[in-house]
């Protein structure tokens, strides 16, 4: 259960290729370059426990890096390459790092947080402040340090409701190949062997691909990581290196499905046989078509970076359930209303997850104690409003953050957005709430259509009228403005809040 093994049973199968440049690494040498890595960090004088920062895009070293981390027994904290300098600098004294690792394409960023009291190295070139990762690490011996132990990752959410907050598992000194829960996981859903060939198109600093990442190294496979995510050149990729697994979010999908017919079907996908999404709600519509495309290999989870439960639905699920996100294969569900009553089957309200494992917001009791249930303070949730159907499986509904309130009715426009990405001239949508005089919000949509030049009141108004004609007036937004592009996280996260905060501005509202 790690490519330490695979290095000495397999050591010249490829471990890691980038998928747009070809750059390869073996089990050999992925185990030579994570030795050198960890063999640095206690020429630094890092014990267990120390936590190092990571601010790259997607490249060959990166996951090296946190294998070096991961058998040096530290916290391995990978911070969003879109961040702002002060962002950046929030998470690396937050986390506590002792080392910040950052990438030549990231300078400018970098060049900004060059005074913070800590090591300074990075990967593929230098700037003033900063010491070569390559040569550091390159005149260290390759192999293990004395003391191995598992480290483990300490991610930050990725803000798009607020400040990013960290999550801090405690260390338990356990051997590098400990038993992983993740890897028996994906073994058992997915099907993942030492034959995986799992195509990675999101940014490896986020929680799902550099989890699962390392978790094919676990098992043997080979990892292909996307430099950046483009629609078709992900069914490329698909061709090309004849992935059999991969992993995206809804927004991937909408992208793939709205690449012309002769495009998108030029390309063999056969191959595919786990294809997993999560992170976000799929409307039903993409999701349907997609199973239609690629068959039942469509897989569905429903989690967080906080570990602190899991849903799943497989193709069939799915079917026979639409919209569902799954049912609970790692703690229990409970939806509850305002005052922390379990609520029946078909009932809205915020989705707990129970009898599983609990984490902690680091640095962060206020935080921790918000997503605690009232009573059952086991019960711990994500911010997420959902509902069971009668056979326990979860439909979410949107996240309570989101929630518009306008006439004293509560909104959640989850509804409204599904509705809206499904109409050919809108490439993307957030619809959010915004201050009314006499109603406290109202529903309007921001989108980013997919043809610029047709953006105007005529385009407006047809897509009201497609929402009214679909769903309840008081879900449909009352008016629209137009985006060149929506502010997304590189995982297809929206960044609402962003949106929101432009008609908001310093107003006080429960929704900013």
């Amino acid at each position: 259960m790690h490519p330490a093994i695979f290095a000495k049973s397999t050591p010249d199968k490829t471990a890691l290729v980038m998928a747009e440049s070809g750059e390869k690494l073996t089990y050999r040498e992925l185990e030579a370059v994570s030795n050198q890595g960890a063999q640095l960090f206690r020429s630094l004088g890092l014990k267990p426990g120390d936590v190092v920062a990571l601010f790259m895009e997607n490249n060959l070293l990166y996951l090296p890096i946190c294998w070096a981390a991961q058998r040096s027994g530290l916290y391995y904290t990978c911070i969003s390459s879109r961040l702002t300098a002060g962002e950046v600098e929030y998470i690396v004294k937050d986390c506590g790092a002792k080392v910040l690792i950052a990438s030549h394409g990231l300078a400018k960023v970098a060049a900004e947080v060059a005074q913070l009291p800590v090591e300074h190295f990075m990967v593929g070139g230098t700037i003033e402040f900063y010491r070569s990762w390559e040569e550091a690490a390159g005149a260290m011996p390759k192999t293990p340090i004395a003391d191995e132990s598992a480290g483990v990752d300490m991610l930050y959410s990725s803000g798009t409701t607020g400040r990013p907050k960290g999550v801090r598992q405690p260390l338990a000194g356990l051997p590098i190949d400990a038993p992983n829960p993740l890897l028996f996981l994906v073994q058992g859903l997915f099907g993942f062997s030492a034959e995986t060939i799992y195509l990675s198109p999101a940014p490896l600093y986020h929680a799902a691909p550099l989890r699962y990442c390392m978790t094919v190294h676990r098992g043997g496979g080979t990892v292909v990581v996307m430099e950046h995510f483009d629609a078709e050149a992900a069914l490329g990729y698909i061709a090309q290196y004849k992935a059999n697994a991969s992993q995206f979010v809804p927004t991937m999908f909408v992208r793939m499905l709205k690449l012309p017919d002769e495009v998108r079907l030029k390309y063999d996908v056969s191959t595919m046989k786990s294809a997993i999404h999560a992170a976000a709600p799929c409307p039903v519509d993409v999701k349907r078509r997609m199973i239609e495309w690629w068959g039942p290999v469509i897989h569905e989870y429903y989690g967080g970076t906080e570990g602190n439960g899991l849903t799943y639905a497989s193709s069939a699920d799915w079917l026979a359930h639409p919209g569902t996100v799954g049912k609970a294969i790692f703690g229990e569900l409970h939806v509850c209303g305002e005052n922390g009553e379990e609520l029946e089957a078909g009932a809205e309200g915020l989705v707990y997850f129970g009898g599983a494992s609990t984490f902690q917001y680091h640095n962060d009791p206020e935080k921790t104690a918000q997503s605690r249930h009232p009573t059952n303070k086991d019960w711990s949730t994500l911010g997420d409003v959902g509902k069971l159907d009668a056979d326990g499986f979860l439909h979410l509904t949107d996240r309570k953050a989101f929630m518009i309130i306008s006439g004293g009715v509560n909104v959640y426009p989850q509804e409204a957005e599904n509705l809206l990405i499904s109409h050919p001239k809108v490439t993307d949508v957030a619809v959010i709430g915004v201050p009314h005089e006499e109603f406290g919000e109202e529903v309007k949509a921001v989108v980013q259509p997919a043809d610029w030049g047709e953006a105007g009141p005529a385009l407006e108004a047809e897509l009201i009228a497609y929402a009214r004609a679909h769903l309840s007036a008081i879900k449909c937004p009352r008016s629209i403005d137009f985006e060149r592009e929506l502010p997304r996280h590189p995982t297809g996260k929206l960044y609402k809040r962003l949106i929101r905060d432009r008609y908001w501005g310093k107003r006080d509202s429960r929704i900013v």
